[in-house]
C-alpha cells in the first residue's frame, strides 16, 4: 500500500517504538474526518495477528509522548491506535502470504487491461506481485508495487481461519 511521504515519516518515527513492545506495525494512514485530521496507526502482535484493547491504549500512550516532541504533523490531529481488524488490509508482503487462500479486494494504482479493481482468493507472491485467483479471469499477477488497498473480504472462511488461528497462538 502507497504511503504519503508525510506517513512513510512517521512509520520511520513510530516502527522502532512499536517493536521494542513486541508489537509489529501493519499501517499508518493520515485521514481526514470532518475537517478533523486522524492519524490511524494499525498494529498487531506477530503471533496471533491481532491485539487487545490494554496493549493499544499502552502504544497509544507511548505513541503520543514520542509525537508530541518530534511534532510530525503542523496541524491538530487526533490519534487512533487499533488492531486491523478481521477484514484487515493487506500492506506488506508478508501479509499476502500469510492470508494466502483468503477471499481479498484489491485495487491498483493504475488500470490493469483496463481495470483498476480486483476479487479473488490470494494464491501468495511470486515474483513481487501477487497471485489471485478470480472467479471471471482466472489467475492473475498484480505487481505489489502498483497496489493502491488490499483488504480481506469478510466471510465465513475468513471468520474460521482467524479463529484458528488465534487458538493455534494461544
Amino acid at each position: 500500500m502507497r504511503q504519503t511521504p508525510q506517513e512513510q515519516r512517521i512509520t520511520a518515527l513510530i516502527e522502532p517504538v512499536i517493536a521494542e513492545k513486541g508489537f509489529e506495525l501493519v499501517a499508518v494512514r493520515m485521514l481526514s474526518e470532518d475537517g478533523m485530521q486522524i492519524l490511524q496507526i494499525m498494529v498487531e502482535d506477530p503471533a496471533t495477528r491481532t491485539i487487545g484493547v490494554d496493549d493499544c491504549s499502552a502504544i497509544s500512550r507511548a505513541l503520543n509522548a514520542l509525537l508530541e516532541v518530534e511534532d510530525p504533523i503542523s496541524a491538530a490531529y487526533r490519534l487512533e491506535v487499533s488492531s486491523p481488524g478481521i477484514d484487515r488490509l493487506l500492506t506488506r508482503e508478508k501479509d499476502f502470504i500469510d492470508f494466502a487462500g483468503l477471499d481479498t479486494k484489491i485495487e491498483m494504482d493504475m488500470p490493469i487491461d483496463g481495470q483498476k479493481r480486483f476479487r479473488g482468493v490470494t494464491q501468495g507472491i511470486e515474483n513481487g506481485a501477487v497471485i489471485l485467483e478470480t472467479e471471471d479471469q482466472g489467475r492473475i499477477a498484480l505487481p505489489l508495487s502498483g497496489i493502491a488497498k488490499a483488504k480481506l473480504v469478510m466471510n465465513d472462511e475468513l471468520i474460521e481461519a482467524m479463529q484458528k488461528r488465534i487458538k493455534k497462538a494461544v
